[in-house]
């Protein structure tokens, strides 16, 4: 069950993440209306994963999909825009996957 809910959220941020960054570069960038149309599908497709999650709390959800968007984005600028996070995005970031940790999977 929580390794379904991993993937799940790696899921929805790449295509949160990758569609914002696809409507970036098409405006910001210049690149035009497919890669803004691109964007907008991965964006909606990223509404669609959030659904499939096991747990049914929709708050508790985005609240912990927030951690895993923080730590996405960093990770998106490193492989993608070639970003070099410094020590304190990164623990950052870990500070915001620990609280996804207690947020999903802390026992109730």
């Amino acid at each position: 069950m929580i390794l379904r809910s991993v993937v799940l959220f790696a899921l929805a941020a790449l295509m949160e993440i990758g569609g914002a960054w696809l409507v970036w570069q098409g405006v910001r960038e210049h690149r035009g209306w497919l890669w803004i149309g691109g964007g907008v599908i991965a964006l909606g497709v990223y509404g669609f994963v959030a659904t499939l999650q096991p747990d049914a709390h929709f708050g508790r959800i985005l609240a912990a999909y927030g951690g895993v968007f923080v730590a996405g984005s960093l990770a998106w600028g490193v492989l993608v825009d070639g970003f070099r996070p410094d020590r304190y995005d990164v623990i950052g970031a870990l500070v915001c996957l620990a609280g996804v940790a207690v947020i999903m999977y802390a026992p109730r």
